[in-house]
């Protein structure tokens, strides 16, 4: 089955509807602090206000630099907040609550739905130069 630009454009419009409709936002990943499973270049879909549990990735405002989104899996509630880990504490740059501290509630955007961007399955890699 072939899909016409005019369907596309309809099936893209639908979407945006129900991103709209159901408090979704779309993240992109940057950064290597969350390999293997996310990827700098994976496209998130986010539902705000959706709230954290242990092993969930959620999208959050960093605590120190206000405006800046941070991709993370929440390990557990604290008294002060949710406990926000890298799953790839080696990688260069990546800061955590083991930096930070516990992140407030408010500052946790929403919990991560899914990726759809490179198809879940399918990764694009570079050809490697001979």
């Amino acid at each position: 089955m072939r899909i016409r630009t005019p369907a596309l454009c309809v099936l893209a419009a639908a979407a945006l509807v129900a991103l709209a409709a159901r408090r979704l936002r779309t993240v992109e990943v940057s950064g290597e602090s969350m390999l293997p499973g996310l990827r700098p270049g994976d496209w998130l879909i986010v539902r705000d206000g959706a709230r954290p549990a242990p092993g969930a990735v959620v999208v959050a405002e960093h605590p120190e630099r206000r405006g800046l989104l941070i991709v993370k899996r929440v390990s557990h509630r604290s008294a002060d907040g949710w406990w926000l880990e890298s799953d790839n504490r080696r990688a260069l740059g990546a800061r955590d609550s083991w930096d930070f501290g516990p992140v407030a509630d408010d500052l946790v955007v929403g919990r991560v739905v899914g990726r759809y961007w490179p198809r879940p399955g399918v990764r694009l890699t570079r050809r490697r130069e001979r």
